[in-house]
Parts: C-alpha cells; structure tokens; sequence
C-alpha cells in the first residue's frame, strides 16, 4: 500500500514538473499551423490544412481534413470538392478561372539582345523596377478563363497585375452570379504612377461582348475583395483616399445601380467580410480595443454594426456559415490559431479543432493582463503586458518595451511565429506592448494620429508605458530592453537617441534608419509620400522637412549610447539594405556594443525555418549579454 502511495505521489510529482516546461525556439517553430479551407456545400463539414515544419530538412508538409461540424472526427483527405467559397468554377459548371504569368515588357539583356544570353543585366526605364523581395522581370499575372474550347486572356496585352502583387491571390477574381461576368481587382497604373498610388478597382469582364469595365472609377483608394451575395448584390471593401494605404476600410453593397457604405458612420475599420447565407446582412471581422472580434451588420446605410463575440483573444478569419453557426479562426498570445464555431446569437464559442491542445497542456504559459495608462495628453492608452510563467510578484523581472510595426499595424491578440510575447515570456522577461497612436481599434483619429507626426505623439506613448510598468516593484529598472520591426525598427533607432538612459538594450528589426535614403531606395513610394509627407527635396513643405529632419534616426545619431543589435534581410525592398547597414556602420564607428545580423536571403520578415530558428537563439543571446 505504501509502494502505491509512493508511486502516485511521485506520479503526481511528475506531472506538475512535466506541466511547468515553456516554451522554447523550436517548440514554437514546429507547433501545428492550422488554415481553414471553407465548408462543404452542405455546409456540414469544414476542410482545412494542418501544416508541421521540419526545422532538420527546413521543410514544411501539409495534410488536409474533414471535419463534421456536429462534433464528429476529422477525416484525412487527398483532395476536396464542392466548397461553398470556390470562386474559380463558375455557377453553371461551365467554365473555370485561373491566373498565371505573362510576358509583357522586355526586361532583360536578353529580351534586348538575343546574342547574350548569359547576360544577367537587368534594363529599366521607370519606376516599379522592384517590389516587396522581387524585381521587376516584364511578366505580369493574368486572369484567364478555361472552357472546353480553349483559354481566354482577360488582361490581354496589359502590362498590370491580377492577381494583385506582392500578397494578392485567387481572392482578387471571381464568376458573377449568371456565370456571364467575371469580376477582377487590378491597379491599372505603370512605372511611377503605380508606385504612387494605392488607386486599385474592381473590373468586370463580360463574356459575351468581350469587353471590361471599370465598376469603382469613381474612388480613388483601394477596391477589393468583391463579393456576391445569394440575392446576386455585390460588397466589397473600399478605401477613400487615394495614397493612404492604412485610410478606413468600409464595406459597400451595390443596390439596384447605387452604392450603399454600411460602416460610413462607424468609427471603426474593417479586415475582412462575408455575406450571410440569405444574403440580409454581412459578417466582418474587426479590430477593437487590443482584439479582433465578428460583428453583424443590416444591408442598410443607417445600419450600425453588432458585436457578436467578446473576450481576449482575435477572431482572425471567417470561415463559413452553417444556419446560426459560424466557422472562424480564433487565437490569442498564448495560442496558435484553431477553428471556432460561434453561436451567431449569442456569440458563444466552441473550439473545433484541438491540433495544439497537448502541446499547450504540457506548458507553463503566462497571464496575460490588460494595463491602462494615462498618456502624456490625458488619454487612455490599453498596453498589453505578459508575465513569465510561474510568475512571482515579490521578485524582480528585466522588462522589454515592444514597438509594433506597421506603423497602423493592430495590436491584437495576434500569435506570431517569431515576435511571440510567450516565447520571450519564458525566457523571464515582462513584456509591455502599448497600443501607441497610429493603431485601429480606438477610432479613426487616434489611427491617423501617426502620419507625419513619427518622431510625436506616439513615442510619449510608448515611453508612457514603460515609465508606468516600471514603479511597479516586480520590474527590475536596471535591465528595461526596446525591441521592435518595420515601424517598430525605426522606433527603436529613434528612442536609442531620446531614451534618457531607460533602457539598457536596444534590437532594430528591419526599421528606418534614414529616411531620405529610405525615400529614394523603397518602392511603394504612396507610403512614404503619406507617411512622411513627400519628397526630402521640397524644402517648402513643412511636414516632409519635419521628418527627414526632427523625426529622422540618422540625424540624431550621435546622441545613440547604448548596445544595439540591428537586423537586416537582403531581399527587404520597403526597408532596403541600406537602412540596416548605416544603422550599424553608425553604431561600430561610435565604439557602441553593437552587432548585425543579416539574411541576405530574406525580405521583411524570416520565413525559411532554420533561419527563423537562428532569429530567435542570436535574439536571446543578445538579451542575455546586455540585459
């Protein structure tokens, strides 16, 4: 008796320290990747991919499922049918959409001159020679129609993409609902004019005249994701001003000839939608107060939009409906994402799919906790603040300020497989990531907040937060680290030089560093036109000499003091190379502890696996070495 007494105590024993692990680099690289496919026609069943890396063979599989939403098991599958959201096979079964590349411009010393080809000379003429890891190579993607009788080129002879490039898909084209149109997003602008402007439409090609017309000429921002609803009306979301690529999303519905802009009067902005079954109102996801929640709106200009689930955590995409239910993708900071179903009544949750569960189960997390802060003009600013696991408020923990990128990125519950707060939770830091001016979720104004004001507001924001988390007497003031990417980078590059001696550590992730080489080297010039507010060379225009001057890194270098390590991808065309390099030049000239760590490979994020693996062991390393 005694023996079996031993036994479940240590069994016991065994269990709480298997239960007390965390999170490490490789656990989190290789966690389940769960992306939802759409529902079946019978709308009883959800497919869905589930994808695992192999951080040895720096590879990722993938394998696809059939999941009952009654509550039954997932089926492994070879190949699906019959989606509801499948926007390539027109209604009548007749025809099938696909898009592919085509050679449009010479580009190339061999498009010139045929008697060289091992020439590897590229020949431009105007701008978009490169966008986002690419450039420019004449081809362009082609929306194409396939039918028994052949292909048809819908763009013939254009030198513009469809889908959109760099991130656009099958998304951006689609059959009508009489199968006799097809509906495509297309930015039809060339060399400097496409690089200055966000001016994308919706295109509707009729397949018995042969001819395109444009359905959103009238706006002069961004039109995209078009949508049919089951009574045949059209929505998409749509951006007013032309060049600002963060402006409000709206939602518009075509009715009888006119445009109806369901969220004209709703302070807030929209990700994305989908149209209810019986085609009476739309579903969308939005973000709101640090997360990103369903909401329900009425086809109705006086319509105001209805919250639907409520918690912490980020509804990230929505699947499909099936009657009162709908399938979506949640996540928090502590987890990856997993399928949801949502009781469209009452907003209540019931999880679906369980790919991470004994992974998480077997993990000591950390708490999560809202903190309010009042900002230097009186607002109230929501950080985000995670605790290591097993935390412990009568010890003292070194404590990182995360900057967000973006710079209008939201702040969400968002689980990232590299800037994971839970990761760094486990390595016994505090994270404090403040919802500073220039995000979604708090209104329009405080969202706009941030365009040409990089160097103002935003930055008594953040140094707001790490001054309030740091009277409380957990937090160790001696070891406060900055970190951040993109706009987070240039965050960090900026408050090197105005920090006052808060932080002991500094990591730049692909930031700006210098804004006139930034203006004359990236390639979505609309962004740096808005944000920045133009051109370094006209010496008259306030707002932009503000920026290269008052808010630009490089020209308060001098001031810099204290380690920093600067991160850098070669294939990085919205922060160039550059930004990096006079970054860390700047730093080693001045004798500052400093280190670069360069993919020449990569773009603005890290995508290969055993390169992120590296990421995250060099960015621990240099916590542990300077913090």
């Amino acid at each position: 008796m005694r023996k079996l007494y031993l036994f479940i105590v240590l069994l016991g024993l065994s269990s709480i320290l298997y239960a007390q692990k965390v999170m490490t680099p490789e656990q989190l690289i290789t966690l389940n990747r769960i992306s939802a496919i759409g529902l079946t026609n019978d709308k009883q069943n959800v497919i869905y991919n589930v994808s695992k890396v192999n951080i040895k063979e720096n590879n990722r599989s993938k394998k696809t499922y059939l999941l009952p939403l009654n509550g039954g098991e997932s089926k492994l599958i070879k190949e699906y049918k019959n989606l509801t959201s499948n926007r390539l096979v027109s209604p009548d079964g007749k025809y099938e959409l696909f898009d592919k590349e085509v050679k449009i411009n010479p580009v190339t010393g061999q498009d010139h001159y045929k008697d060289v080809p091992q020439s590897n000379v590229k020949i431009y003429n105007s701008l978009n020679y490169r966008h986002w890891d690419t450039w420019e190579d004449g081809k362009f993607s082609h929306v194409f129609i396939k039918s028994k009788e052949g292909e048809v080129d819908l763009m013939k002879g254009e030198p513009y993409d469809c889908p959109q490039k760099p991130f656009g898909g099958a998304e951006d084209y689609m059959w009508s609902s009489d199968s006799k149109k097809v509906l495509y997003v297309a930015k039809k602008y060339e060399g400097a004019e496409y690089a200055k402007t966000t001016n994308s439409d919706i295109y509707e090609y009729d397949l018995v005249t042969k001819k395109t017309k444009n359905l959103t000429e009238y706006n002069k921002g961004y039109d995209v994701s078009p949508s049919f609803s089951s009574k045949g009306e059209l929505a998409w979301l749509q951006m007013k001003r032309d060049g600002y690529e963060a402006d409000k999303n709206d939602i518009i519905v075509r009715r009888n000839g006119k445009d109806i802009n369901l969220t004209k009067n709703w302070d807030g902005t929209v990700n994305s939608f989908m149209w209810s079954n019986k085609g009476d109102k739309i579903y969308f996801n939005a973000p709101v107060f640090g997360t990103v929640h369903l909401f329900e709106i009425e086809i109705s200009s006086s319509a105001k939009p209805n919250q639907i689930t409520k918690g912490q955590f980020d509804v990230n995409r929505i699947v499909g409906q099936s009657k009162n239910k709908m399938v979506v993708s949640r996540r928090d900071m502590n987890h990856a994402p997993e399928l949801y179903i949502v009781d469209l009544k009452n907003g209540k949750m019931d999880q679906l799919t369980h790919a991470n569960d004994a992974i998480y189960n077997a993990l000591s997390l950390g708490e999560i906790e809202k903190r309010i802060t009042k900002a230097t003009d009186g607002k109230d600013l929501l950080s985000w603040v995670i605790y290591p696991p097993n935390f412990d408020p009568n010890k003292k923990y070194p404590t990182i300020l995360y900057c967000q990128g973006g710079p209008q990125g939201a702040l969400s519950q968002f689980y990232s497989y590299r800037w994971n707060f839970q990761l760094m939770a486990a390595h016994g830091y505090i994270i404090i990531a403040p919802n500073r001016r220039g995000m979604p979720g708090y209104g329009v104004e405080w969202n706009e907040q941030i365009s040409k004001d990089y160097g103002g507001q935003n930055m008594q924001d953040y140094l707001s937060a790490i001054d309030d988390i740091a009277k409380e007497p957990y937090v160790d003031k001696d070891k406060l680290g900055c970190i951040g990417a993109s706009y987070g980078g240039y965050s960090v590059f900026y408050l090197a030089a105005f920090h006052e001696k808060r932080f002991k550590t500094f990591i730049s992730h692909d930031g700006i560093f210098n804004e006139k080489s930034m203006y004359g080297t990236t390639e979505e010039l609309f962004f740096v036109n808005w944000d920045l507010g133009g051109p370094y060379w006209e010496k008259d225009n306030k707002a932009a000499q503000k920026s290269y001057t008052l808010f630009n890194p490089v020209e308060h270098v001098e001031k810099w003091n204290t380690p920093i390590m600067i991160i850098q991808g070669g294939k990085d065309y919205r922060v160039p190379i550059g930004q990096g390099l006079e970054a860390f030049q700047a730093a080693q000239l001045q004798g500052i502890k400093s280190r670069l760590l360069y993919f020449p490979e990569e773009n603005h994020w890290v995508l290969d696996y055993q390169n992120s693996l590296i990421w995250h062991r060099e960015f621990y390393r240099w916590l542990k070495e300077t913090l």
